[in-house]
């Protein structure tokens, strides 16, 4: 037996005071395969980050320990009846080649096997046990608590933002695992399949937008609960979707109270124009105008149409699978792995549901970056098909709220995916649970998307980005 055994990592940690004197210390646990027995040395930081229970999957190949001096050095509470282990063989620790301990263990998450906790989370495991029924039980009760509490009238508790985000996060992984599963059968079985959960999830999230407004991005509480999840797909399909309906409110808000399009128009010619012409070539310069930005000029979204957007903003990672992470850079992922989710997405909400079409396009068109390279979706290769067949065709407006003028080409974007696409990529940048590079602060993440997404190549749409800002400077104004 070695000279400093090993003691199960789950025998003294069983405290959130224990959890904390460890993250502090900066120490490394003992991960041995149950199979083969090979050995890894990883920070228990960088582990946790990744999944705040790693040590009690039961799904996991791998067992976790720490020396025992380490766990007294830090005065863990060691339970008199833990185990000793002895390893003889080497221990392969992953060099501190980095400062930031999540990188440091990018390369060996999936060999530890603990990538489907760290995406979806233990709670995922929970969902996709239940029956199918049961599914749709759990969806019709949220509803009648989010329906309970709109009648109450009450501004944001900690009863409501409970609900709120339990509810968000329980519909999106029911709609994950349904869908999967979906995926095997055929178009109009799937659709039969789904069609409990399709429905019920609609009628849930017609109860979530009554109490979704702006106000709820600007809450910590809602944050903190959000966090509680352990997995980080889950997490971000969770932010999105309330944060995206919150956007979404401000901007119907902004449009009904204020003179917001005659403020836009007076800055237009200066401040975007330069921005649309890169975007409408073809088109004289004084031609492009904000109605071109705007098929049909800016518009407030309609009540239907804001459940269909926030449908669509529930589901719209629905094709992630378990080994994707979030990234807004182009190194440390396999894009062509990325790039499926969004057709995985697509095609089970279009083929295999009855989900409002606008749905499936929010979630198919939420990374078309106005056709930039960096950008994918199934949009771009409809549109160059159609423009090989139609040479002589051109795109008059960069955005459309309906789904004809997409669907026939005449506009570049449809106005829901562009709201997302800049949720999206805010929420990927200030990720707590942010892997390959650090997290950035808010103020960071507006300057970077400034510059990288609006600035140097135009992704996002800019008038819809600067109230995205002025959105956000309500959240943090003191």
């Amino acid at each position: 037996m070695s000279e400093n055994p090993l003691i199960p990592l789950n025998s003294c940690i069983k405290t959130e005071q224990a959890i904390k004197r460890l993250l502090a210390s900066g120490e490394t646990v003992v991960c041995v395969h149950r199979q083969s027995g090979k050995t890894r040395k990883v920070a228990f930081k960088a582990l946790y980050q990744n999944s705040k229970d790693f040590w009690l999957n039961p799904h996991t190949n791998w067992e976790y320990f720490l020396p025992r001096t380490v766990a007294e050095s830090l005065q863990l509470p060691i339970a008199e009846d833990a185990p000793r282990v002895g390893i003889t063989r080497e221990i392969i620790e992953f060099p501190e080649e980095r400062s930031e301990e999540i990188e440091e263990s990018e390369e060996i998450v999936d060999e530890l096997e603990t990538v489907g906790t760290v995406n979806l989370g233990t709670e995922y495991q929970r969902i996709e046990a239940l029956p199918l029924s049961r599914r749709v039980d759990l969806l019709v009760e949220f509803k009648k608590r989010l329906d309970d509490l709109a009648l109450k009238k009450a501004p944001l508790t900690e009863e409501k933002a409970e609900v709120l985000v339990t509810s968000s996060k329980d519909a999106a992984l029911i709609n994950r695992a349904t869908l999967w599963e979906a995926l095997k059968l055929g178009d109009e079985e799937a659709r039969q399949f789904t069609q409990g959960v399709v429905s019920a999830t609609r009628e849930m999230v017609k109860s979530t937008a009554r109490l979704v407004d702006e106000e709820i991005f600007q809450h910590e509480l809602v944050k903190r609960l959000i966090e509680r999840s352990n997995g980080t797909v889950v997490q971000h399909m969770t932010r999105v979707f309330l944060y995206g309906l919150s956007f979404l409110s401000y901007y119907n808000d902004q449009f009904r109270s204020t003179s917001l399009t005659n403020r836009i128009r007076i800055h237009f010619a200066k401040k975007y124009r330069r921005f649309y012409r890169q975007l409408l070539p073809h088109l004289h310069p004084e031609d492009v105008v904000l109605e071109r930005v705007f098929l049909k000029g800016m518009q407030a979204v309609p009540e239907v149409e804001f459940h269909h957007c926030a449908t669509g903003f529930l589901v719209h990672d629905i094709g992630k699978a378990e080994s994707i992470e979030y990234h807004e850079g182009e190194a440390g992922y396999d894009r062509d792995i990325i790039v499926e989710h969004v057709k995985i997405g697509y095609q089970a909400i279009m083929n295999k549901t009855n989900y409002p079409r606008q749905a499936g396009l929010i979630a198919g068109y939420h990374h078309e970056y106005y056709g930039d390279p960096s950008g994918y979706g199934y949009f771009r290769e409809y549109l160059a098909q159609y423009r090989k067949a139609n040479p002589k065709a051109t795109q008059d407006y960069c955005m459309t709220y309906e789904l004809e003028p997409i669907l026939d080409y005449q506009a570049l974007a449809y106005f829901p995916a562009k709201v997302l696409e800049i949720v999206d990529i805010y929420d990927s940048l200030t990720d707590p649970l942010r892997r390959y590079r650090k997290p950035l602060e808010p103020l960071e993440a507006v300057n970077f998307m400034r510059k990288e997404f609006v600035e140097e190549k135009l992704k996002i749409d800019p008038i819809l980005f600067d109230l995205f800002v002025q959105f956000l400077e309500r959240r943090f104004a003191p």
